[in-house]
């Protein structure tokens, strides 16, 4: 099901709206407060406290049936199929992020003194697990599809590394802002990979779409159409790169006008009306 247009997409959106999500509440967090301001792993929901963790265990559970259980087919003498491990491979992935959200659930409900950094450490090894998977996938990624997931498993490595700095620096607004933007643009990603491999009418001049071993792949004829269809994913990617940082600013600045006291941003960096400078220290730049 992964090596679909459905596969990634849906998977892709979860990743969005939870970046989104934790997007919202960070720079919330740290215009209201930034003084007080920690990285949250996870983030409560006004009626229902372990909304996106009950999310991420639904949407995992379903993505690692469908794996699982659509292609359950096994040889006579009860091995796995060539073409079905990346199936399993996939289903790994949603087992490990159901692991850190049932996980995280219960050290929260228990209050366990140590909830914070083993949550964070949860939810970096379920992003290693899917970058390992992305790194060492059974399935030959070349081509088209392994362009889309180069860039895949760079933005999966950078979510992993600061979930893991989260723990030895919690009070760094910039990196909480890094690590969401960065699972903001991972489910961005996701989608355009699935969209754009899965759709005839997205697929780059000289390539198509064909089926091998009960799964349709986007390949292309000729070197030079694979070297121009590579050359356009890089360029798909620096212009969601900028759309990401565009937005990003845009963002923080609404939600700076939103929730924040106007008159201190007004004055930021300003001399006071009585002439005396602001003393600024490392909470004005979220460090």
């Amino acid at each position: 099901m992964a090596s679909s247009m459905i596969g990634h997409f849906f998977p892709g959106l979860g990743f969005f709206l939870i970046g989104l999500w934790h997007l919202f509440n960070h720079i919330k967090l740290h215009v209201q407060n930034p003084k007080s301001f920690t990285i949250h792993p996870w983030f409560p929901a006004p009626k229902i406290r372990y909304l996106e963790l009950l999310l991420v265990m639904i949407g995992s559970s379903y993505h690692m049936s469908a794996e699982l259980f659509r292609h359950y087919r096994f040889d006579p003498d009860g091995t796995i199929p060539s073409p079905y491990l990346r199936n399993f491979e996939h289903a790994s992935i949603g087992i490990t992020f159901i692991i850190y959200s049932s996980s995280a659930i219960v050290l929260d409900f228990v209050a366990a003194k140590a909830k914070y950094g083993l949550t964070q450490l949860l939810a970096a090894v379920a992003l290693g697990q899917q970058l390992l998977m992305f790194r060492l996938h059974s399935a030959d990624h070349a081509g088209l599809e392994g362009q889309y997931h180069l860039f895949l498993q760079i933005l999966t490595f950078v979510s992993m590394a600061t979930s893991l700095m989260a723990i030895g620096f919690p009070k760094s607004f910039i990196l909480g802002f890094s690590r969401s933007l960065c699972i903001i643009f991972l489910g961005v990603w996701l989608m355009a990979t699935g969209v754009m491999l899965w759709t005839p009418g997205f697929i780059p001049k000289g390539c198509s779409l064909l089926w091998d071993e009960g799964h349709q792949e986007a390949r292309c004829h000729d070197d030079e159409s694979l070297h121009r269809a590579k050359a356009l994913i890089n360029i798909e990617f620096s212009w969601y790169l900028i759309a990401i940082m565009i937005f990003s600013v845009s963002f923080y600045l609404f939600l700076v006008d939103a929730y924040g006291d106007k008159v201190k941003n007004l004055s930021w960096g300003k001399k006071e009306e009585k002439g005396e400078e602001h003393d600024h220290d490392d909470d004005d730049l979220g460090l």
